[in-house]
């Protein structure tokens, strides 16, 4: 493996129809490899784009109210045909892809609906991440965690030759411990796959897409690249999605976002992990992750859950 030590970070937000059946999805794929080619044939000039991210939803979204119209409707097994084509544009473009979310189908979990990004690669299918922590009460997809044989991987983290890669999904990243557990597992580049909504979203006052971007990257010494929706209200109703996709640097500097507001859009920044690592290694204050005493917090956390609010199970 060769190493690519710098490199531009590509965060492909989307303003596209919400899909209704999966037969919308090779369409829909084809649009999202042709953001790809914009991105790397449109930026070689000046710089060599190794790392695309499309946001939560690119491919599906869970609108329906159960989980068996999930798998009737939209659901896919991975790998399948569409992660068939994303592998020949790694090659192709000699990129690494981290996918939008599909609605993931387990022939070896019957009824069970997973929210899923992949990672991929020239070398194929790296990774899948399935998300941990769906968004309560509207997402009935299930979280791997919560099956009580799951063997993988809950936070997967991939060697590359553009850095050690880790990604979560949109509500994952409000658990400062689902990004930490990223880069405990070794993750330099943090991926966040997403698709927040207003009055959260990338605008004071809340603007909480900011910042907790920022607050992860500072959190775990680590680059933060985000791509977020940006559909209009007419095509992911019933909520507005701001885009404000963002490339963060390991100190919390936005090194490159999108205006917020819909449309499709692609921001771009650069990701250098000699300076990363050489931060890491040189620093002894501000450092988070060496100084962390996770013993402090295990008996809190070896506590019973606490129960869950009005209107959740």
């Amino acid at each position: 493996m060769t190493e690519i030590p710098r490199y531009y970070a590509a965060a492909c937000q989307t303003d596209l129809p919400c899909i209704l059946d999966r037969r919308a999805l090779p369409e829909r794929v084809s649009r999202l490899l042709a953001m790809i080619d914009r991105a790397v044939v449109g930026y070689e000039p000046f710089f060599d784009v190794k790392l695309v991210v499309f946001p939560e939803f690119a491919h599906a979204a869970p609108i329906y109210e159960t989980v068996a119209e999930l798998l009737d409707k939209l659901a896919v097994p991975i790998p399948n045909e569409h992660t068939d084509r994303y592998i020949k544009k790694a090659r192709e473009r000699g990129v690494y892809i981290q996918t939008g979310t599909f609605l993931e189908s387990d022939p070896r979990r019957p009824g069970v609906v997973y929210n899923t990004t992949c990672l991929i690669g020239p070398d194929g299918l790296l990774s899948r991440y399935r998300k941990v922590n769906p968004w309560l009460p509207w997402e009935v997809h299930t979280s791997p965690h919560d099956l009580a044989d799951y063997d993988l991987p809950l936070f997967p983290v991939v060697e590359t030759e553009i850095g050690k890669l880790g990604a979560a999904i949109c509500y994952d990243w409000l658990f400062p411990e689902a990004i930490r557990a990223l880069a405990l597992g070794g993750a330099e580049v943090l991926i966040r796959v997403s698709a927040y909504m207003d009055p959260w979203g990338a605008t004071p006052p809340m603007d909480w897409w900011t910042l907790f971007n920022r607050a992860r990257a500072v959190e775990n010494l680590a680059y933060v690249v985000a791509a977020n929706q940006g559909a209009s209200a007419d095509n992911y109703p019933p909520f507005s999605w701001p885009g404000g996709s963002m490339v963060v640097d390991h100190d919390g500097r936005i090194l490159s976002q999108a205006d917020p507001g819909p449309g499709e859009k692609i921001v771009v920044g650069p990701i250098d992990l000699a300076a990363l690592r050489a931060d890491r290694a040189r620093r002894h204050g501000h450092h988070l992750l060496s100084h962390l005493r996770a013993d402090a917090y295990t008996p809190f956390y070896q506590q019973v859950r606490p129960k869950l609010g009005p209107g959740r199970a």
